[in-house]
């Protein structure tokens, strides 16, 4: 668990319900759980990186994405493992220093090679059983933010990331 560097996290299942909200001139929207966001800002500053891994190409997403300071963000990689593969040679990383989270069937080739894997609860029973870990939330409930907190309390930095907090 030390040597995770990365955490990838889907987007559509995981930092999301899944639901996306078509308007009438054609736009786009989604909800995004606040508490996932807070946990995303505390793992970089606990120094682990943090990218989005989406088959799916949404404004929002990137909008998201640019709130946090999250600079890895693949969109529209519908075939997912390419898109790993990608960010794996651009970041000079290994598998085994990479987290992955994911919800459904395309994500389990990239599930199948990291070091670390992770579901939420309302994944795909196929996906939850090929994980090492599953979130007691369901995706856009918080997942993401539980499952950073497992790896920065294995790490042995999540009181370091939040030490702000217990300052008086």
């Amino acid at each position: 668990m030390n040597a995770i560097k990365l955490l990838l996290l889907d987007v559509d299942g995981v930092l999301t319900d899944g639901t996306i909200l078509i308007h009438p001139d054609g736009s786009e929207s989604k909800t995004f759980n606040i508490r996932d966001g807070a946990g995303i800002v505390w793992a970089q500053r606990a120094g682990l990186v943090v990218g989005l891994l989406s088959a799916r190409s949404s404004p929002a997403t990137a909008a998201r994405a640019e709130q946090l300071g999250v600079t890895i963000v693949t969109q529209g990689a519908a075939d997912k493992l390419a898109g790993y593969e990608q960010i794996l040679a651009a970041h000079g990383l290994l598998d085994e220093q990479v987290a992955y989270m994911g919800d459904d069937l395309q994500d389990l080739p990239v599930l199948r090679r990291v070091g670390f894997s992770a579901a939420p609860a309302d994944a795909a029973p196929e996906v939850r059983s090929a994980v090492q870990w599953v979130s007691a939330c369901a995706g856009g409930q918080g997942a993401a933010r539980e499952c950073i907190e497992h790896l920065l309390r294995r790490q042995g930095q999540w009181r370091a990331a939040v030490a702000a907090f217990f300052e008086s």
